[in-house]
């Protein structure tokens, strides 16, 4: 089921705390077992000084609330969150093409190996695995892949 009323634009500070609080759902939903590198404290004080004031950041709303979020960092997907009562509404759907509008001439990103969800999303988008890494380069020590989308390919 698409959403019509959806409003999907660039993040404003006062976003930042709505926005963390959508990763932090997403995250703990979609990885339960992966382990977090930063306390709840921490991820929104990210998004309050780092994310929203010095990244290309998007957001999904409802109604004025956010429901899904989009970092984009040069040609990196840094961060795509939906969160969870949303999933499966179309709203991660857009927010790829937008990232592709925004990025025509290639994207990369990285996901968790284990996040199955995931890896079916960008690859159903046209995104392809071009590295497996055993996790030692992130914080979280997690085995994690790393997709490459190009237009045409």
């Amino acid at each position: 089921m698409k959403i019509d009323n959806l409003d999907i634009r660039r993040a404003v500070d006062s976003d930042a705390a709505e926005a963390a609080d959508v990763w932090l759902r997403s995250y703990t939903a979609a990885l339960p077992d992966v382990r977090r590198a930063h306390t709840d404290d921490e991820v929104r004080a990210w998004f309050r000084h780092v994310v929203v004031p010095g990244q290309e950041t998007w957001v999904a709303t409802l109604e004025g609330a956010v429901v899904a979020l989009l970092v984009l960092d040069d040609e990196e997907l840094d961060q795509l969150y939906v969160d969870p009562p949303w999933r499966g509404h179309g709203i991660g759907d857009r927010l790829v093409d937008l990232a592709k509008q925004r990025r025509a001439d290639g994207l990369t990103l990285w996901t968790f190996q284990v996040n199955a969800p995931a890896r079916r999303f960008y690859e159903r988008h046209g995104f392809v695995a071009a590295e497996h890494t055993d996790g030692s380069r992130n914080e979280e020590r997690e085995p994690d892949v790393r997709y490459v989308w190009r237009p045409g390919a």
